[in-house]
C-alpha cells in the first residue's frame, strides 16, 4: 500500500470533514497569534497590557479543557460539546465590536476562550476514534490545520500592508463561525477503548514518566509563550520587517510543520518517542537563541522558522501519541485536556506574562531565557521520560 493520503480516505473516515474543522480552527490561530498583539498595540496598549491579555487567552486553557474534558467523559457527548463551544466562542467574541476598553477586552477574551478551548481536545479524541488502528496517520489529517494557519497568516499579512490591522476582529469572527458550521457536518462516534490496565485517571497521571512528561510539556510551551505573543512585534517594531514579510516567516514555519505531519508516521515507525522528544527539545532551544542573536539577518530567521517543524510539529504529534498510549478510552478526553491545559495553557500563559514583563527591558534577553527553558525541559525528559513499551509503531503499509 502506498504512503500517500489515500489510505486514510476510506468511506468510513470523513477525511475532508475532519480536515476542514482543523483548517478553520487554525485559521483562527493564524489570525490571533501573529496579529493580535499588533492589533492591541494599534489600540494604544503597552507591551505589559499585551502580555496580560495574551496570558489570559492562554490561562483559560488551564481550566476550560479540564472542565469540558471531565464533562465529555461523563456524558460521552463530545460532538455536542464541540458545537456548543464553537458557536458560543463566536457569540462572545462578537463583544470585541462593542468596545475596545481594557477591562471589556479582558471580559470578552476570557469568555470567548473559555468556550473555544473546549473544542480542540475533544476533537482530537473524535479524530483518533475515527482513525482507530490507523492512529499513526493522525498527522495526515492534522496537517490541514497547519494549512489553515498558513492561509490565514499569509492572507492577513498581505492585507495588513494595505488595510488597517483594526479589521482583524472581522476575520477572527468569520473563522470562528466557520468552525461551528464545519462541526455540524460530523456524526458522533464512540471513542476507541484501549487495553490500558494502568488504572484510574489520577493513577495514570501519577506515574513518574507521565509527571516528567507533563512538566517537560509545561516548560516547552512556556518557552513558546513570548514567541506566540511578541514575535510579530519583534520583527515589525524592533527590526523593521513589513507585515507581509512577517506573515511569510510565520507561514514558512508552519509549512515546515506540514511536511512533518505528512511524514510523521514514518518517524514514529523508526524512532522511539523518547528519541524524538529529546531531539525536539534541543532544536527548540537552538531556535530561540538564533532568533535572539540573529534577527537582523533574514537567512537566520528563515532557518529558525524551519526549526518549527521540530519545536511544534514533532513535539505535538509525539505528545498526542503519549497521551493516547497512557490514557485508556474512558480517560481520553481528560488526558488530552490535562496535556493541553498544563502545556499550552499554564506554560503558554506564564510565558506570555513573563514576556510582557521582560519585553521592554530586552526582547533579546526574553528569547535567550526561552532557550534556557527548553534546555531545562530537555534535562527533565532525559532523566525522567521513558515511554511504555511499543514505542516503535509497526507498519500497517503492506
Amino acid at each position: 500500500m502506498s504512503d500517500s493520503l489515500s489510505p486514510v480516505t476510506s468511506p468510513a473516515l470523513p477525511y475532508w470533514r475532519l480536515s476542514s474543522f482543523y483548517f478553520f480552527y487554525f485559521c483562527v490561530v493564524g489570525a490571533m497569534v501573529p496579529y493580535w498583539g499588533v492589533y492591541l498595540k494599534s489600540l494604544g496598549y503597552s507591551s505589559r497590557d499585551v502580555g496580560i491579555i495574551g496570558a489570559i487567552i492562554l490561562a483559560t486553557r488551564i481550566i476550560a479543557p479540564n472542565f469540558w474534558g471531565w464533562l465529555a467523559d461523563r456524558t460521552q457527548k463530545r460532538l455536542q460539546i464541540i458545537r456548543l463551544g464553537s458557536f458560543a466562542a463566536c457569540a462572545f467574541f462578537a463583544g470585541v465590536f462593542v468596545d475596545q476598553s481594557f477591562v471589556w477586552l479582558v471580559v470578552v477574551v476570557s469568555a470567548y476562550t473559555f468556550f473555544w478551548h473546549a473544542v480542540l481536545p475533544q476533537f482530537e479524541v473524535i479524530t483518533l476514534s475515527y482513525l482507530a488502528k490507523d492512529h499513526h496517520r493522525y498527522g495526515q489529517i492534522r496537517l490541514w490545520g497547519s494549512v489553515g494557519f498558513i492561509a490565514a497568516v499569509m492572507l492577513l499579512g498581505w492585507l495588513f500592508d494595505i488595510l488597517s490591522v483594526r479589521y482583524l476582529p472581522v476575520f477572527i469572527f468569520t473563522f470562528l463561525l466557520l468552525i461551528g458550521l464545519s462541526s455540524i457536518s460530523l456524526k458522533p462516534i464512540a471513542p476507541q477503548v484501549s487495553n490500558n490496565k494502568s488504572g484510574g485517571f489520577w493513577r495514570v497521571v501519577g506515574q513518574p514518566t507521565m509527571l516528567c512528561f507533563l512538566l517537560m510539556s509545561f516548560l516547552l510551551q512556556l518557552s513558546h509563550g513570548p514567541y506566540y505573543t511578541f514575535y510579530s512585534l519583534y520583527l515589525i517594531d524592533n527590526h523593521q520587517y513589513s507585515s507581509g514579510v512577517t506573515g511569510l516567516l510565520w507561514a514558512l514555519g508552519v509549512m515546515a510543520e506540514v511536511v512533518v505531519f505528512i511524514v510523521m508516521h514514518h518517524l514514529l515507525r523508526h524512532f522511539s518517542l523518547r528519541t524524538l522528544l529529546l531531539w525536539v527539545l534541543l532544536v527548540t532551544s537552538i531556535r530561540w537563541w538564533l532568533i535572539a542573536a540573529f534577527a537582523e539577518y533574514w537567512p537566520m530567521l528563515v532557518f529558525a522558522q524551519l526549526l518549527h517543524a521540530g519545536s511544534f510539529g514533532v513535539a505535538h504529534a509525539v505528545s498526542i501519541e503519549m497521551v493516547r498510549r497512557y490514557f485508556g478510552g474512558a480517560h481520553q478526553s481528560q488526558g488530552q485536556a490535562l496535556y493541553s491545559s498544563l502545556s499550552f495553557g499554564a506554560g503558554g500563559a506564564l510565558g506570555a506574562l513573563l514576556g510582557g514583563i521582560l519585553w521592554d527591558y530586552s526582547a533579546e534577553l526574553t528569547f535567550y531565557l526561552c532557550g534556557m527553558c527548553a534546555l531545562l525541559a530537555f534535562l527533565i525528559a532525559y532523566l525522567g521520560v521513558f515511554p511504555k513499551a511499543h514505542t516503535v509503531i509497526e507498519s500497517s503499509d503492506s
